[in-house]
């Protein structure tokens, strides 16, 4: 099913960015101004905002970083809270899971930022289309809220690592197909982990394949992709580690976005996210 809606995540140029997730580590200081500015002084183009334990950036602040990124051409986007469960069992939990997707966007908005990632639910004891259903219950009320307040984003459900978690490639695709201002975050190593497959060239363009079955051309031309080493066992996930000490196949993986030419943006979430960045850029560069 393809989304006539889709909205560009990115103004101006049409490309490929590459960028860190928050402030580089070898930034002077470990605030979001500081961040943007040595994204540029390393040669990257984007970085992620991150508002791991809530959204505490004020107004004032977020129109600094905005005008900071506009001048020096440094593409932003969020990363919301990590605790959020659309799902949950406890109301109040749910209610607050919403506010951090809302603040999150309404702050991004000042900066400029298109694209807010989170993580949506867990399952629980629920079948998948169950959580679909509420998960896009939600999103399609945040959505109008957003709306509402002239707020102009795009709401980014991450691919997770674990199979407790959902959020596997089909069931994002799915909900980005059937709503308007939402596209999924594909995240390769969450994918990769999550199967313990999804790690080979073949592999790759399959999953390009199958985003333009559900969303088109304009699916590949509007990618917000996370990327790092990870380990991973039987229930997913574990942590992430640095490209070069994983198996993380990220060679083969910037050869099928080069031979798919996608657009869009690319998040390194390892733990030195400046240098896996600049890795995957020199080896996107050189192809």
């Amino acid at each position: 099913m393809k989304n006539n809606h889709i909205r560009s995540a990115l103004k101006g140029k049409v490309m490929l960015r590459f960028g860190t997730a928050g402030t580089p580590i070898s930034a002077s200081k470990r605030d979001t101004l500081s961040g943007v500015k040595r994204v540029r002084e390393i040669g990257l183009d984007s970085m992620e905002v991150e508002f791991v334990r809530g959204v505490k950036m004020g107004v004032g602040t977020a129109g600094k970083v905005g005008q900071a990124a506009i001048e020096i051409d440094v593409a932003l986007s969020v990363h919301a809270p990590y605790y959020i469960n659309l799902n949950s069992r406890e109301t109040e939990k749910v209610d607050a899971s919403r506010k951090r997707i809302l603040d999150s966007a309404r702050i991004g908005n000042i900066f400029g930022a298109r694209s807010i990632v989170f993580h949506p639910a867990f399952y629980h004891d629920d079948s998948s289309d169950t959580v679909y259903g509420i998960v896009k219950t939600h999103l399609l009320e945040i959505s109008a809220e957003l709306e509402d307040e002239g707020i102009d984003v795009l709401l980014r459900p991450e691919t997770t690592g674990k199979v407790s978690q959902f959020g596997t490639l089909t069931e994002l695709l799915e909900m980005s197909a059937e709503l308007e201002g939402v596209m999924p975050c594909l995240d390769f190593s969450h994918m990769h982990a999550r199967e313990g497959a999804q790690n080979s060239y073949e592999e790759f363009c399959q999953i390009h394949n199958v985003v333009e079955d559900y969303l088109g051309r304009e699916g590949l031309d509007n990618m917000h992709i996370h990327v790092s080493g990870i380990e991973y066992g039987p229930k997913g996930e574990k942590k992430h580690l640095m490209l070069e000490e994983s198996d993380m196949d990220y060679q083969e993986l910037v050869r099928a976005w080069k031979e798919y030419d996608i657009k869009g943006t690319v998040i390194c979430e390892s733990p030195n996210m400046e240098g896996d960045a600049l890795l995957m850029q020199k080896v996107y560069r050189e192809l």
